[in-house]
């Protein structure tokens, strides 16, 4: 396995792998496909984010090395550098002064934040920046992106003329997620805030690439969500530009019409495509080498992304 820069070793005591949670002192609120989420009081929350991996709204057997810490790490990187955009979920609280049994701590160690408690919006805010994965095949089949209409002659995974907003609604467990017109997001949550949810996910993605790209990473397409306090302010919540909810490529080998190759679960996308798999739970099991692999993928992505600072960040 690649070795991570020294800021990125796992720390004493952290947990190589975590698949599922159990804390002793914590009431858990909500178990995701890959966040456990435990009540702390009636303003904050707990979450924590396993190594669980899911693929085609499905989570898969074999947890992957690291990847909750990476999520994290990232993501904090993130939320540290976004708040000129969108106030954020974290409180900055330490989990000191959580009822925590030693072992738990360990457990934790990396891998979970104090958050608000906010109401999180009913839809997942999309961002297309080039055409590939589901937004090729639309486009293939209607000349078009999610109903935006697109120039002719645009090839696999090439630029698109500017990103777009593409959102989707928010899928029960097991289930996958579609995407809606704006005018959906509009009777979901009202004309202002839909608005306000679009163009502040085209910042964020705006922002995120041109950091990215710098580093040697384009960011394809990415997925945030959002939730609003009690005075109906909007903030950033859950995970933001990572492997897991991003297409990560490499910038020195991409080509247009060619799929490129990752830094994200396309990876295992990829090799689950190739099994005789109808997509539905239980998922399949992954052999050794594509954990490993995976768990190589997500490190060298966090330490391209999360690098010495460039000049104003």
């Amino acid at each position: 396995m690649q070795n991570l820069p020294p800021q990125h070793a796992p720390a004493p005591g952290a947990a190589a792998t975590v698949h599922r949670t159990a804390l002793r002192h914590l009431r858990p609120i909500h178990a995701g496909k890959v966040r456990d989420i435990y009540e702390i009081d009636a303003a904050t929350m707990l979450i924590v984010t396993t190594d669980r991996l899911s693929a085609f709204d499905v989570v898969l057997p074999d947890p992957i090395p690291h990847k909750g810490r990476v999520l994290t790490e990232i993501s904090n990187f993130w939320f540290a550098r976004t708040g000129h955009i969108v106030p954020n979920q974290l409180t900055g609280r330490s989990l000191d002064a959580l009822p925590l049994d030693p072992d738990e701590r360990g457990l934790l160690e990396g891998r979970a934040v104090i958050v608000r408690r906010l109401k999180a919006l009913p839809l997942e805010a999309v961002v297309r920046g080039y055409l590939i994965g589901s937004g090729w095949k639309d486009y293939q089949r209607s000349g078009a992106l999610c109903g935006i209409a697109l120039p002719t002659g645009l090839r696999l995974a090439e630029k698109l003329p500017q990103p777009l907003f593409t959102p989707a609604s928010k899928a029960a467990a097991g289930e996958h997620d579609e995407n809606i017109a704006f005018d959906d997001v509009v009777r979901l949550v009202g004309a202002d805030l839909a608005a306000q949810v679009r163009d502040t996910a085209l910042a964020l993605y705006g922002f995120a690439a041109a950091h990215a790209l710098a580093r040697g990473i384009i960011v394809a397409d990415t997925k945030f969500e959002f939730g609003v306090d009690d005075a109906g302010r909007l903030h950033l919540i859950d995970e933001v530009v990572t492997p897991d909810s991003s297409r990560f490529w490499p910038a020195d080998t991409y080509r247009v019409g060619i799929s490129p190759p990752s830094f994200d679960k396309q990876f295992v996308r990829d090799y689950l495509e190739t099994l005789d798999w109808d997509k539905k739970a239980p998922g399949p099991a992954l052999p050794p080498q594509i954990v490993q692999k995976t768990s190589e993928k997500y490190r060298e992505a966090l330490a391209r992304l999360t690098g010495p600072a460039l000049p104003g960040l």
